[in-house]
């Protein structure tokens, strides 16, 4: 059976479970924000202040629950990573983060670094409507040309 079928249903297994995921779709593990931070401080700064930081927080104790809000609402497994936290948007890091291959933008990139993703990531989560079909849920449209304009964080600090 082909590795990207496997991993699916070994996510859709998990996530049913309610255990989350701790290795992404391609197959690298996620290290989570912390790992992150310590190498990208304005960015985990700036990150921290959005609604991203949030996500998880902005769900109700049922959705919380529920693996389609989970998949958008949390970043790997949602015991170690209850946000979207910087993998979600660059994959799981475990494979790109030591500071040798993080040097080297070819090497970064086959382990898995999403440098610069694009409206392809976004558009996963921020969908035409609401994943669960619940008219209730609190879904807002997406722009993506906007979102850029406000983006995601700062990759220098501010004169």
């Amino acid at each position: 059976m082909n590795k990207k079928i496997l991993l699916a249903i070994a996510a859709i297994l998990c996530l049913g479970l309610g255990i989350g995921l701790t290795v992404s779709a391609a197959g690298h593990e996620y290290v989570g924000a912390a790992k992150c931070k310590m190498c990208h401080k304005v960015q985990s700064t700036s990150w921290a202040a959005t609604k991203h930081a949030k996500a998880f927080d902005l769900l109700k104790p049922e959705e919380q629950k529920n693996p389609k809000c989970i998949e958008c609402h949390a970043t790997g497994n949602v015991a170690d990573h209850p946000s979207v936290q910087c993998e979600a948007c660059h994959d799981a890091g475990k494979d790109y983060m030591p500071m040798k291959v993080m040097k080297d933008p070819a090497a970064a990139k086959a382990a898995g670094l999403n440098a610069k993703p694009g409206k392809e990531v976004c558009v996963k989560c921020h969908a035409a409507k609401s994943p669960t079909g619940n008219p209730n849920a609190n879904f807002k449209s997406f722009n993506y040309e906007e979102a850029v304009k406000k983006g995601i964080h700062e990759h220098k600090p501010k004169a």
